[in-house]
């Protein structure tokens, strides 16, 4: 039970980073004016770079270990989900915000609005990844 309780934590703070980010941050982005929006997306990078991997890779040891425990439906779910997430991040927007770290607000990239587009729709997708696996292993826990 143990087990089944950290992965709903952990889960739960990855899906609630990943949520404010998607439903909060990137909305307000778009608010800003183009050199506020590149300081404003490089410094995210460079603060979410650290704080996601710290949220993720325990979020997927635990998730792996209530599997391993007593594995459910509801927690295979959760892990593909996880999994989905991990793929979308590593495939996606990860490469994209290698880029990004090295923009320069006074000489924005050529074509940096699309990529910026580029990185909201994977993100639609990673995020939803991160709130599915919460949700699951939340159900399985309360089953």
């Amino acid at each position: 039970m143990l087990l089944q309780a950290i992965a709903v934590i952990l889960t739960g703070l990855l899906a609630g980073e990943e949520f404010i980010v998607r439903y909060g941050v990137q909305p307000a982005l778009r608010t800003l004016d183009d050199r506020a929006h590149i300081q404003a997306r490089v410094a995210l990078v460079r603060s979410l770079r650290i704080v996601v991997p710290a949220l993720m890779l325990p979020a997927v040891v635990a998730s792996v270990a209530a599997v391993i425990a007593a594995a459910s439906a509801l927690r295979w779910a959760g892990l593909v989900a996880l999994v989905a997430f991990l793929l979308f991040s590593f495939l996606g927007t990860v490469p994209i915000n290698m880029k990004v770290i090295d923009w320069r607000a006074d000489a924005p990239p050529e074509g940096w609005r699309a990529t910026v587009r580029r990185w909201e729709r994977l993100d639609v997708f990673r995020s939803s990844a991160a709130i599915v696996a919460f949700a699951c292993f939340t159900l399985a826990l309360s089953a």
